[in-house]
C-alpha cells in the first residue's frame, strides 16, 4: 500500500521508484524464470572451488557457504526504469504466493518458500561438523516449527584421485551409550573415533546422497556438495566439530542434548546403502534425453529430479514451484513454448527458480554447450 519505495543499499547512490512500478515488477516475475543474488561466505572448513569457478575474491582464504536459492537469505535485483533496485527474494514470495509457489505449495506452507539450494565448498578445505537435524515430531514440540530441515547431498564436483567421501548415518551395532559417552569425553579431549561409530561412504561427482532428519551426516573434504533441502530455518545439531575453533578463535557451539534426541541409530550402514545412497531410478528415456528419480527420501515431501540431455528438454511444473541447477554443462536457455517469457540463459552450478504459474517451459543447450551433454536437477514439492 506503499506510494514510494527508496533502495539506499548502495552508499551514496539511493535509487526511488514507485510502489506500482515495484508491485508490477513482482508480478511480472512471478510469470518467468529467475535467479536471485547469491550471497557467500567464509567458514572454518571452506574450499576453493567457488573462489574459483565464480571468480571470487582472490584475496578471500576460502569460501565456504553459498546460498544461491534461499529467499529468506537472497536478493533479487530488479531493472525498473533504467534503474537496478535490489530487495529481499521474500518480497516476491510474500507478494505473489500463488503464482510463485503454487496453490496446493501455499495451501500446506503458507507464504513460505519451502525449497532451499545451497553450496558447500570443502575442496581444498576441511570435513564439515558432524551433525544432525531434527525430526518433525521434535522440531514441532521444541521449536514450534511445523516442519524439519530433511535435506541432500548432490556432489557437483570432488577432487580427482583423492579419497572424497561422506559420512551418513550410524554403523551397525555401536551401543548408544557408548556413542553418547565418546561424544562428551571428546569435549574434554579433544579427541573422537568417528570412523568407529559412523558410515563412511565413498563420493563421486553427481552422487546423490538423501538425508532425512535424524541421520548423523556430513561432507568430507574436498568435495562440492549442491545441498538440497527444506528450509525451516537453522536447525542444525552438531555432534563434533574436529576439535578446531570456529573463525572468532572460539570453539564452535557443540548440541549434544538435543542430538542425542533424534539420532535415530536404527539407520545403520545395510539400512543407509539401501535407502540413502545413489537411489536413482530412470523414469523415462528417448533419443538424445534421460529423466531420472534421485530421491528424496519418502518421509521427505521434496521430490527430486535430473534430466540429462544434449536437446531441448520439456518440463512443466505440476502446480509447485521448481528450483533447478545446471550440474552439468557451460550454459543451457530457458524457454516457454507459448512465449510467455523472454529466453533465460543459465550457468553451471548456478540455481534457478521456475515459478509454479509458469506451466510448460524447455531448457536446452545454449552457447558453447550446443552439442554437449548437460544435466539439471530439479526440486518440487511432492504431491
Amino acid at each position: 500500500k506503499f506510494t514510494y519505495l527508496l533502495d539506499t543499499e548502495t552508499e551514496n547512490a539511493p535509487v526511488l521508484t514507485t510502489g506500482n512500478a515495484f508491485r508490477g515488477a513482482l508480478q511480472q516475475l512471478a510469470g518467468q524464470p529467475f535467479r536471485m543474488e547469491p550471497y557467500f561466505d567464509p567458514g572454518v572448513w571452506g574450499g576453493q572451488w567457488m573462489k574459483e569457478n565464480f571468480g571470487l575474491d582472490a584475496s578471500k582464504e576460502n569460501f565456504a557457504w553459498s546460498f544461491d536459492g534461499v529467499p529468506e537469505e537472497n536478493s533479487l535485483n530488479l531493472e525498473i526504469g533504467g534503474k537496478t533496485l535490489k530487495v529481499p527474494a521474500q518480497d516476491l514470495v510474500l507478494y505473489a504466493p500463488h503464482e510463485l509457489l503454487g496453490e496446493r505449495v501455499h495451501g500446506r506452507f503458507g507464504a513460505e518458500f519451502p525449497i532451499r539450494f545451497d553450496l558447500l565448498d570443502t575442496m581444498g578445505g576441511q570435513n564439515l561438523s558432524l551433525q544432525v537435524h531434527p525430526l518433525t515430531e521434535y522440531i514441532q514440540d521444541t521449536f514450534g516449527m511445523h516442519y524439519t530441515q530433511d535435506e541432500s547431498y548432490y556432489i557437483l564436483d570432488a577432487a580427482e584421485n583423492a579419497d572424497t567421501h561422506v559420512y551418513l548415518g550410524c554403523k551397525t551395532g555401536i551401543q548408544p551409550e557408548e556413542f553418547q559417552k565418546a561424544l562428551e569425553d571428546s569435549q574434554q579431549t579433544g579427541q573422537f573415533d568417528a570412523e568407529r561409530f559412523i558410515n563412511i561412504i565413498p563420493a563421486k561427482k553427481h552422487d546423490h546422497f538423501l538425508i532425512p532428519a535424524g541421520t548423523i551426516h556430513c561432507s568430507g573434504k574436498d568435495c562440492m556438495v549442491l545441498e538440497i533441502s527444506a528450509t525451516p530455518y537453522i536447525f542444525t545439531f552438531k555432534l563434533w566439530d574436529w576439535g578446531r575453533l570456529g573463525l572468532d578463535g572460539r570453539p564452535r557451539p557443540i548440541h549434544l542434548a538435543h542430538g542425542m534426541k533424534n539420532i535415530q541409530f536404527d539407520r545403520d550402514t545395510e539400512w543407509v546403502q539401501k535407502n540413502l545412497v545413489n537411489r536413482v531410478e530412470v523414469i523415462h528415456e528417448e533419443d538424445g534425453i534421460c529423466e531420472e528419480r534421485t530421491g528424496l527420501h519418502e518421509r521427505e515431501f521434496i521430490e527430486t529430479r535430473r534430466h540429462w540431455f544434449d536437446r531441448k528438454v520439456e518440463h512443466e511444473t505440476g502446480g509447485s514451484v521448481n528450483v533447478l541447477n545446471l550440474v552439468e554443462g557451460e550454459e543451457a536457455v530457458v524457454e516457454s513454448p507459448e512465449g510467455k517469457f523472454a529466453p533465460f540463459v543459465v550457468h553451471y552450478a548456478e540455481t534457478f527458480i521456475v515459478p509454479a504459474a509458469v506451466g510448460r517451459y524447455t531448457v536446452a543447450p545454449y552457447g558453447k554447450s550446443v552439442g554437449k551433454r548437460l544435466a539439471t536437477v530439479k526440486a518440487f514439492v511432492r504431491v
